[in-house]
């Protein structure tokens, strides 16, 4: 006898649909549901059941071959039409299942079943957590608790699952917008700077054009991580002199050495803007008339976890103009930059010039560091 179709159908559809668990992979944790109580039942199958337009799928199945059956078969159709557990003694006796070929085919026909709805946060049936046997009976009081209980933790899985499928989509069109916005200002900046006449506003432009890089690069490494806010330094930071590495001219090299130290993304994005900036100076102002030269930059912790920053060149240093002329390029935009940032993380930098070129620390307070070994461990040229 097959069902009939609840009131709420297309509702229930809807909501059965809102969790895309039709058709997924199996999984552990609802596979040893049923596992579980087809142990505690003492029954030979136990299923969790979801109830489709035209079939019953199973999400997990112990003790029975097919993944799904029509919906005409369906036990579970009839259960969700319950208030409570379903429970059929004897197959053969009940007129929704006399005839079912489940109940009634092969060597060993189901003769019992007992279903436990699955019910969502609005009320809607879903299917079943259900058991068969081989042979008419009854559940115990606490089988059937048992039973209950466990449907219940099935659909706790099951809005857990949904919760997180949906933070994930989420999560997804978040990055694309964010990432179609920074694109589009990185394309004005770069149209604007192409048109500049100014030596003072390309300046500008280009340490804000770094900027919106760095954010671009930190972005992409939030969405990569599996820890909230938390950022490794030395994938980041590598990604972000990747980009440097670009506007280099020939003959300049740059060499990182960054330890896996975490931090959160407010102090990873204020670290990359002083190696951006330091670089930028660097390839303005230390390598001229063509010279090769190498720009290194390098980030350990200490043993108090205060995270030392060194960036170095070895151009042409202080030959060139004092560093505190108060016209001096190195101390415009991109010295302030620094300034700045070596200012938000509560840091002390020094920046000292040589005729073998410049050479900046900074070092933050104690405790500044989250993980990962003290020493360099990390390495690219």
């Amino acid at each position: 006898m097959r069902a009939p179709t609840p009131e709420n159908q297309a509702d229930r559809l809807e909501e059965l649909e809102s969790y895309g668990i039709l058709d997924s992979g199996p999984e552990e944790s609802f596979d040893e549901v049923v596992a579980l109580v087809r142990q505690l039942c003492d029954v030979p199958v136990a299923l969790i059941s979801l109830v489709d337009k035209d079939r019953q799928w199973f999400k997990a199945r112990v003790g029975f071959a097919p993944p799904q059956t029509p919906i005409e078969m369906s036990i579970c159709a009839h259960a969700i039409l319950e208030d409570d557990v379903l429970e059929i003694p004897d197959t053969w006796e009940d007129p929704r299942t006399v005839d079912n070929p489940i109940c009634r085919d092969g060597d060993e026909p189901m003769r019992f079943y007992a279903g436990a709805q699955l019910v969502s946060g609005s009320g809607f049936v879903l299917g079943t957590l259900c058991i068969l046997d081989t042979k008419p009976r009854r559940l115990t009081d606490v089988q059937k608790q048992a039973l209950k209980t466990l449907a219940r933790q099935v659909m706790r899985q099951l809005d857990l699952r949904r919760a997180l499928r949906n933070e994930a989509i989420l999560r997804n069109e978040i990055d694309h917008r964010v990432k179609n916005s920074l694109q589009t200002v990185a394309s004005f900046i770069r149209l604007y700077g192409a048109r500049a006449r100014s030596e003072e506003t390309c300046d500008a432009l280009a340490a804000i054009g770094r900027r919106v890089n760095a954010i671009s690069q930190l972005h992409n490494e939030l969405y990569r991580t599996s820890e909230f806010d938390m950022i490794r330094l030395d994938t980041y930071l590598n990604r972000v002199t990747d980009l440097l590495r670009g506007s280099f001219t020939r003959g300049v090299t740059m060499r990182t050495h960054v330890a896996p130290v975490r931090v959160d993304s407010r102090k990873a994005a204020t670290f990359a803007m002083i190696v951006s900036e330091f670089a930028a100076n660097a390839i303005k102002h230390a390598f001229p008339d063509g010279r090769e030269g190498v720009i290194t930059v390098s980030l350990y912790r200490d043993e108090e976890d205060a995270i030392h920053l060194v960036c170095s060149d070895n151009g042409i240093g202080n030959q060139a103009q004092s560093l505190t002329a108060a016209d001096d390029e190195v101390t415009s935009i991109g010295m302030r930059l620094m300034e700045s940032a070596a200012e938000q993380l509560g840091g002390h930098m020094d920046l000292q010039g040589t005729p073998d070129g410049y050479r900046l620390e900074l070092v933050t307070p104690p405790g500044s560091a989250e993980a990962g070994p003290r020493e360099v461990l990390f390495s690219a040229e």
